[in-house]
């Protein structure tokens, strides 16, 4: 049913009477475009704790427009206050509620267009699923990188926090460091999850050219909102949905930007789990095949000594775009109603410091390698270009975990020696469930030096702020009977990544014979939303979301 004809009439007045009674007239209620405005505002995130101001300036730029802003709350969160905790099984879950909110609101109102705003991991990605699944016009608003901090006359960032927790900072120094890892609004400035999030909707063509890499406290920050609300009602006038951006030819040259800025690896989740939302095609494979043609031209944490405030200096996802062109399909259209072409055509190359080339990358390794083998017959994740050199092809004694305490403990006693491989089990979508972050034990392991010596391979996944010779995302998870699951203590686990391997030496008899023992253990929750979550979520090889069609 049209807008027109759900608002207007008689038979309709049930509906304008809610309206009129939040203060919209009539020519509001039965003339003009109504535009969502989907908000993940939160008090309890440096990340969110200024979209509401940003949801202010956007409403304006609707109203300047011609529309009607109709704004309403989403879940937010910031995944690493759970970090090390079991409550951090909800992140990933709740991706699928921030999508379900933004479809039963915009459904049940019925809006013409949509603009989200959002910052961090997987609610960013909760948004994106959401912008593709009620297909109406869309832009996404982000709320930008976070300033850094300054510490003993340098720049810090929110993992330096993290790694010092573990590596015996003297109390006082480190009280210190604490005060300024964060010093304000937006996301932490690396390239974790969120500025990969926020990076990857803008070369989807979801966000204005140019405001993703803005930082959280910038005015730009609020004249690129006011202007994504504006965007919103053009496309709407236009009737340019959001599955007319979001193409197959346009999730391609996502992970073409996604490999050359080394991001986070939990972006193959989201890609994957959005092609699915929108009926496209893709499969791990494709993120390999693309990941043999494009290197890490990116020099932000922890590839590199930048941070994202510097990548906006430099030019932003334009000039990351720009040196990546020859790669790049040309003719997808973004939400500025312009083509890639057009809008890279004025755009000029700045490599430097920051932004290298492909001819000279910050790393020959790309962000990104599908690794398969017997241990992930449907493949496992590992980011190149943060392995130290002398780990990318290693092997080792398997020192075999089911919960990531044990694995923390073992390593903090002494326990876990130069040589070993840690394989931390059941921390899959069903698993867990949730797909837990293993942020804890890699930072554990960074923290104590032994990611020049041991590595870790896991059905979880890592926060983007994590780096080394770490494995995740391996399918089949544990859960569902994988490989993983039959490992033994003391079995030979190997790696290696330009051969895109990792299996465990053992024979196919001998893995049949513990595959026939193996028996499916108990989801750990079967009640509340994370008991729905591991229900009915599909493998993290098809995305791990709540998508059992």
């Amino acid at each position: 049913m049209s807008n027109k004809e759900y608002w207007n009439g008689n038979a309709a007045a049930h509906r304008r009477i809610m309206y009129k009674g939040a203060g919209y007239s009539d020519d509001d209620i039965k003339n003009r475009l109504h535009i969502g405005v989907a908000n993940t505002f939160s008090d309890a995130s440096p990340a969110t704790a200024h979209l509401r101001m940003l949801g202010e300036a956007v409403k304006q730029g609707i109203w300047s427009a011609g529309g009607v802003p109709f704004e309403f709350g989403v879940p937010g969160l910031c995944g690493n206050i759970a970090v090390g905790h079991d409550n951090c099984r909800y992140e990933l879950a709740e991706r699928d509620l921030v999508c379900g909110s933004i479809e039963v609101v915009s459904r049940i109102n019925n809006f013409d267009g949509l603009v989200t705003l959002s910052s961090c991991d997987d609610i960013l990605a909760g948004s994106l699923l959401g912008v593709g699944r009620v297909d109406i016009p869309a832009v996404m608003v982000t709320g930008g990188p976070m300033m850094p901090g300054c510490h003993n006359g340098k720049k810090v960032l929110a993992p330096d926090i993290e790694e010092a927790a573990f590596s015996g900072t003297e109390s006082e120094d480190f009280a210190k460091l604490e005060d300024a890892a964060c010093p304000g609004f937006g996301s932490c400035g690396v390239m974790g999850t969120a500025n990969t999030m926020q990076i990857l909707v803008e070369a989807l063509g979801l966000a204005l050219p140019g405001t993703t890499t803005i930082p959280a406290v910038m005015a730009d920050k609020i004249r690129g909102a006011r202007e994504a609300g504006r965007a919103a009602v053009r496309l709407a006038e236009r009737g340019i949905t959001s599955r007319r951006i979001i193409t197959r030819q346009a999730i391609l040259n996502a992970i073409v930007v996604y490999l050359g800025i080394g991001g986070s690896t939990n972006a193959i989740l989201h890609l994957l789990a959005l092609a699915r939302e929108v009926g496209v095609g893709l499969e791990m494979d494709d993120f390999d095949r693309i990941s043999r043609k494009v290197s890490c031209i990116l020099a932000v944490r922890p590839n590199g000594p930048c941070n994202i405030v510097d990548l906006h200096g430099a030019g932003g996802v334009p000039a990351v775009q720009k040196e990546l062109e020859p790669l790049l399909d040309l003719g997808v259209i973004g939400v500025s109603g312009f083509t890639l072409g057009e809008v890279l055509a004025p755009v000029k190359r700045v490599a430097g410091e920051v932004l290298a080339t492909l001819e000279q990358p910050v790393s020959k390794s790309s962000g990104l390698a599908v690794l398969k083998g017997n241990l992930a017959p449907e493949g496992a994740i590992v980011r190149p270009s943060g392995v130290p050199e002398e780990m990318k092809s290693f092997s080792g004694p398997a020192r075999v975990f089911d919960d990531e305490k044990d694995a923390i403990s073992a390593m903090k006693s002494g326990a876990i020696l130069p040589g070993d491989v840690i394989v931390l089990r059941y921390m899959g979508p069903k698993g867990a469930p949730g797909m837990m972050y293993a942020q804890a034990s890699c930072q554990v392991l960074v923290g104590l030096g032994l990611h020049k010596s041991v590595g870790l391979v896991t059905d979880g996944r890592f926060s983007g702020f994590n780096h080394g010779p770490i494995v995740g995302h391996v399918c089949p998870e544990a859960f569902d009977g994988g490989p993983l699951a039959l490992v033994c203590e003391g079995d030979t686990v190997s790696m290696d990544i330009d051969s895109r391997v990792l299996r465990v030496d053992l024979d196919d008899q001998t893995l049949a014979e513990r595959r026939a023992e193996f028996r499916q253990p108990e989801h750990k929750v079967k009640t509340g939303w994370l008991g729905l979550y591991s229900a009915t979520c599909c493998s993290a090889s098809k995305g791990a979301a709540m998508q059992p069609w």
